[in-house]
């Protein structure tokens, strides 16, 4: 009978922790240490600014699949990336294409950052790429 009465009690504290998690989720996020801001076009086309969460894509791959195989400078700035772009299948949209990874339909999921962000990465100075190392 204790067992029965924990997993409950386990039950509903997830049940109740997932549903306050869910309700409390901001529709916009703020960037953290790391992250690249993309917002050269988003701001100017009422879309919210694309928070790209480079270390956890980093954690997956090596540097050469987006800086070599995917054609990414290793500069901030240093890429044009349209939507265009991503929906032809370059940058972006070389995993983003609905076998790897979403598709380009779930908007909010990269278009999540708070209107006003600046372009660039997250962090100090010494983020901004090899020209300054």
């Amino acid at each position: 009978m204790f067992q029965n009465k924990a997993s409950r009690w386990i039950i509903v504290s997830l049940t109740l922790v997932f549903s306050l998690l869910l309700a409390g989720l901001p529709s916009v996020a703020n960037a953290e240490y790391g992250d690249v801001i993309l917002n050269k076009y988003s701001d100017a086309n009422d879309m919210a600014p694309v928070i790209y969460p480079h270390w956890f894509h980093r954690i997956r791959f090596q540097c050469k699949v987006c800086h070599s195989e995917l054609g990414f400078k290793m500069k901030a700035g240093g890429n044009d990336v349209t939507m265009a772009d991503i929906v032809d299948g370059q940058f972006c949209g070389m995993c983003h294409n609905g076998e790897i990874a979403w598709t380009t339909e779930n908007c909010e999921l990269c278009h999540s950052g708070k209107p006003g962000l600046k372009s660039g990465i997250i962090g100090t100075h010494k983020t901004l790429g090899p020209g300054i190392w």
